[in-house]
Order: structure tokens, then sequence, then C-alpha cells
């Protein structure tokens, strides 16, 4: 296939799938206000796990500032709140409310659903193979082009 070909096969797979992987993944969260990243915040506490902004924004490998825009979302939409460390006041961690369990368990229904329909759909051998392709992307070309940015 000449270069050009495989330019103009990639731009139509762009227009057809690739532009609308992050509408179509975030599209449960649209009936509540939040984004993905936002979801996936509300789901590490969910787990059990405890964060604080520092902790989101280098796990998310994005600025502090980022990670506060989402969170004073979340707080706004009364789905997480805001705990001080007993022990080092300067710290505070997150918590989800009821509000933020319920909106989490049951978006996490309908992607688990929406996701393994996916597998069903494309087969299982072909999605691990979507999956470690998306993955060797992400190692190479978009670290690379991150480093040769600065980022």
């Amino acid at each position: 296939m000449a270069e050009t070909d495989l330019l103009e096969a990639y731009i139509e797979v762009y227009f057809k799938a690739f532009k609308y992987v992050g509408d179509l993944i975030s599209e449960p969260m649209k009936a509540d206000g939040i984004s993905f990243e936002q979801f996936l915040i509300m789901r590490d506490l969910a787990a059990g796990q405890e964060l604080g902004l520092s902790e989101i924004a280098k796990k998310r490998g994005v600025t502090r500032a980022a990670i506060s825009r989402q969170i004073k979302t979340l707080l706004g939409k009364d789905t997480i709140t805001q705990e001080r460390d007993a022990v080092d006041r300067r710290r505070l961690y997150l918590r989800l409310t009821d509000h933020g369990e319920e909106v989490t368990a049951r978006i996490n229904k309908v992607i688990h659903k929406r996701f393994y329909d996916w597998v069903d759909t494309l087969g299982e051998q072909d999605a691990h193979e979507l999956l470690q392709i998306m993955r060797r992307v992400g190692e190479t070309i978009i670290a690379k082009d991150k480093a040769e940015r600065g980022e």
C-alpha cells in the first residue's frame, strides 16, 4: 500500500471511529454532568483509595490545577467531600458522599455492560489485540511526542 493510501485509510478510520471514541466512552456520565476523568476519580475513591489532589494529578499525569477544576465540579454536585488529615491538617483527602457512591455504582454497572458488549462484538482476541496496539501507541508515539514538547 502506498504511503498516501495508508494516510487516507487512517483519516477515514479517524473520522468513522477514533474521533468518536471519547464521546462513546463518556456517554454514560452525561446524565450526571460529569466527565470520564471525574468518574475515574470517583471510581478510585469507591475502590477504597485514599486520595488527595496531588496523588490524583500524579496518577493521571496532569496538573494539580486540572484536577482542582474536576474536584470543584464534583464537590458542587455533592458527589465527593474533602476531609482534613487528622495528623497533617494541611492535607485534604477526598471521600465519596452517599450520593457519590450511588452515582459511581450506577455508572460502573453501565460501563461494565457496554465494555463487555464491545468485547462480545469484536471478539476477545481482537479486543486484546486492539488494547495491545493502543498501549503501544501510548507508550511509543504519544510518549515520544509529549517528551519532544517537554510535557
